[in-house]
């Protein structure tokens, strides 16, 4: 198995392991996103290393959400499957922490079904967006926060969420995949149980987010339309035929990814 495998792990079992779920917190500054890629750093890079050292054998990782680079996660559910006969999960995950953290650190280590795999049986993921709303940014906050100077209008941005609520096709907010030849093309359709806004103490606005899934970048361009209508420059009544159009080039470029943190993971 190579360092860089990183995919859906088989339900069934090789007869002497054990399936192992990590809760995974991680700063994703010095991180070029959670998926391994050779020859720069990774969350899901740096968590195979220090599996493999120690647990002494080749590791798979499946991940709930592959987070891009500069994305944190306080959230992030990892699934891999041990050794039985040598596994301690207390002792797992204190190595883990001694090799990758304060960056990356392991909130949880436990063992679960056969059958549980991190992407799979996920039900939901929560995401949340840290917005610094003043004149002068906050140096302590900069990898953490998207610093916007101009004041923005919190009650038009939550009339902004509204329409998002539900099943759509969120094409206009998202990266397409690439598609291969025979291949049809991926569902951009994704399922919002919620999204709102809240304004915190020290000028900072948060938004959060919940869907059954979401596509690559969803959550920053729609964080960069909904700060457009924080401006002013868009409506909140614009929403609902963005989401129509199905056209990503009539939206604003996505917001930074520092503000943006996989928060949670429902099973």
């Amino acid at each position: 198995m190579s360092l860089f495998d990183v995919e859906p792990v088989d339900p069934r079992l090789e007869a002497g392991t054990t399936r192992v779920r990590l809760l995974v917190a991680y700063d994703g500054a010095a991180y070029r996103g959670f998926w391994p890629n050779a020859g720069v750093a990774t969350v899901g890079g740096a968590l195979i290393v220090a599996l493999e050292q120690v647990l002494n054998t080749p590791i798979t990782l499946t991940c709930a959400g592959r987070t891009d680079a500069g994305v944190h996660a306080w959230g992030q559910v990892v699934t891999l499957d041990a050794p039985a006969d040598r596994l301690d999960l207390g002792a797992l995950q204190a190595s883990i922490n001694r090799l990758c953290g304060p960056t990356i650190v392991v909130r949880e280590a436990t063992e679960v079904d056969p059958g549980f795999d991190a992407r799979s049986s996920a039900v939901s993921r929560t995401y949340r967006y840290t917005v610094l709303n003043r004149p002068f940014p906050d140096p302590f906050l900069r990898f953490t926060t998207w610093h916007v100077a101009e004041p923005l209008d919190l009650r038009a941005m939550v009339l902004a969420c509204d329409p998002l609520i539900g099943s759509h096709d969120f094409s206009s907010f998202c990266r397409r995949p690439k598609v291969f030849e025979g291949q049809d093309p991926a569902s951009l359709t994704r399922r919002v149980v919620d999204a709102r806004w809240a304004e915190l103490d020290d000028d900072l606005l948060r938004f959060e987010v919940t869907a059954n899934a979401f596509c690559h970048q969803m959550v920053r361009s729609i964080v960069g339309l909904q700060v457009d209508v924080g401006r002013g420059r868009r409506r909140a009544g614009d929403i609902l035929g963005l989401i129509r159009a199905q056209d990503r080039t009539n939206i604003p470029a996505p917001a930074p990814p520092q503000g943006l943190c996989l928060w949670s993971v429902a099973y």
